[in-house]
């Protein structure tokens, strides 16, 4: 496929270009942007998505990844964006297009944003950051990571109310494969809901729950053992068990009331509960910078309870795999003070980072402290500071290290007794003993937070709390725009995009870089 097979090409005329000359500043943001980026690049990753032969020509994907970034540059919905592509000339100099060339539909770029999914965006993402990596801009010396969260583009159901909607979108994915029974089953609502309206919520709650259950059992029997072969063949079997599953998840919420991760919306079923600062229901957004030139290098969306330290590593590996470079430390927040995930990060084998954490301090010892105590080569054996030795064990409750029990005649004649026991007097037991699998690892944490380095790179740090802050306020992140973490990535994906263009320019054009205001000027003039 060719640029000259699109469906929307229109060449420029003369005409056309004395009309953006005399319209279009030369240092207009967008005519800037235009010029410094070098988007036949990201043509041929977007070209991927499409056949070469089979098919009408497409509308210039170029174009539609175009709109994409001006929808997130103003903050713009799809069919604002078309709106304003049909007068405002510096949009139209921007996306190469004739006063003479259509404009899509606005369904198209639903359409486009499904087609290319969170994978080509990425790559699309990453191009950019080759781009100023091939101009030196972007250094492999230091990341910052943190993150930010992102409100769900929902209203929190109550529990009646979700367990209601699990059960219609499921009698609803049902109803091609048994429309009686789907009849059936409907009319049972309406008459549950009648005979239990004036009951408690928690009688009209177990009333519901008993319901999808019955049904949960009654549509598994409508599927055949195993999903097709190709899935995306078959959309209403697909649907199915979209509903089936998250039936089944809400079901194992119930079960399960003191587990953490429950589905809070069937309209977002991967957005959940977590906390920043305070509760909120959605995502958090995870993002890698550089600290030399402020770009973002990766970016990633979680749901709001997952494990934002661990997901370090993939923020790492993405723009190594992408770039084939070689990130030399990384700073994080005391989040990241953990020492298994230390112990990953710094490993030679593995991402063989410097990392920088902000130590967290052990809770003061009563009586002689861990260090105190040796163990053998084996890990086998511990010494305490009298001699007495042990290998009593078993994992602590957070499966990261042992603890050791000497025994109470061992403790009951210790002249060191009274230096080791919290309550020598009264306690009968002998002591107990944790060692933790990453001592050496806090330890040395602990020592290097002392040093000049770490000092100088802390100092650097709130950049990237910067960085997330301009995405929240100027570019709308915040709030997520879509329901579904995948799309949600996409959005997250696109303001960085459009973050790291603003950074690009700045770089290459030297100190006199645009306000924020100049950079969104782009909506008041033709």
């Amino acid at each position: 496929m060719t640029h000259a097979l699109m469906s929307n090409d229109v060449p420029l005329t003369a005409l056309d270009r004395r009309i953006f000359d005399a319209t279009v500043p030369a240092d207009h943001y967008l005519r800037r942007v235009h010029q410094a980026i070098d988007f036949g690049r990201i043509r041929t990753i977007l070209l991927s998505s499409y056949h070469p032969r089979l098919g009408r020509p497409p509308f210039d994907p170029l174009v539609l990844l175009k709109l994409e970034f001006l929808q997130y540059q103003y903050d713009l919905s799809d069919r604002e964006v078309i709106n304003h592509s049909q007068v405002n000339m510096a949009f139209r100099l921007f996306l190469d297009l004739s006063l003479d060339s259509p404009l899509p539909d606005p369904s198209l770029l639903t359409y486009f944003r499904k087609r290319l999914g969170p994978e080509v965006h990425q790559r699309v993402f990453q191009e950019l950051i080759t781009q100023a990596r091939q101009q030196g801009l972007v250094k492999d010396r230091l990341r910052l990571k943190d993150a930010t969260h992102v409100l769900a583009n929902i209203a929190v159901p109550t529990t009646l109310v979700l367990v209601a909607q699990a059960r219609g979108q499921l009698l609803d994915a049902a109803l091609p494969y048994a429309p009686e029974r789907v009849s059936q089953e409907q009319a049972e609502v309406i008459r549950l809901r009648t005979a239990t309206a004036d009951l408690p919520d928690a009688e009209r709650l177990a009333h519901r729950v008993a319901h999808l259950r019955t049904l949960v059992a009654w549509a598994e029997e409508l599927l055949p053992p195993g999903e097709p072969a190709v899935p995306e063949l078959d959309p209403a079997r697909q649907r199915l068990r979209r509903a089936l599953d998250l039936a089944h998840k809400i079901l194992h919420d119930r079960d399960n009331p003191k587990q953490g991760d429950k589905v809070v919306s069937t309209h977002d079923s991967t957005a959940r509960n977590g906390w920043h600062h305070q509760w909120f229901t959605g995502y958090s957004l995870d993002i890698a910078m550089d600290a030399d030139s402020e770009f973002i290098t990766a970016i990633d969306v979680l749901a709001a309870n997952a494990d934002e330290a661990a997901n370090a590593t993939n923020l790492i590996q993405q723009e190594e795999q992408a770039q084939g470079n070689d990130i030399e430390a990384m700073s994080i927040d005391g989040i990241g003070f953990r020492g298994d995930l230390i112990d990953e990060w710094t490993d030679p084998q593995g991402l063989n980072l410097e990392v920088i954490v902000p130590p967290t301090e052990p809770a003061p010892s009563v009586g002689f402290a861990p260090e105190a105590f040796t163990l053998d080569a084996a890990q086998a054996k511990l010494t305490c500071p009298a001699g007495q030795t042990t290998e009593t064990r078993e994992r602590n409750a957070n499966d990261t290290g042992w603890k050791y029990r000497f025994a109470a005649r061992q403790c009951a004649g210790c002249p060191l007794r009274g230096q080791c026991m919290a309550k020598p007097e009264t306690t009968t037991g002998g002591r107990t003993v944790i060692k933790n699998d990453y001592e050496a690892t806090y330890r040395a944490a602990r020592e290097k937070a002392k040093t000049p380095r770490y000092q100088e790179v802390r100092r650097q740090h709130p950049k990237v709390e910067r960085k997330l802050g301009e995405l929240a306020r100027w570019h709308k992140a915040r709030h997520a725009r879509y329901w579904g973490k995948s799309k949600v990535l996409i959005q997250a994906l696109l303001t960085g995009l459009v973050v790291n263009v603003k950074c690009f320019l700045r770089l290459v054009e030297g100190p006199a870089k645009p306000t924020e205001g100049t950079v969104r000027a782009g909506l008041t003039g033709v």
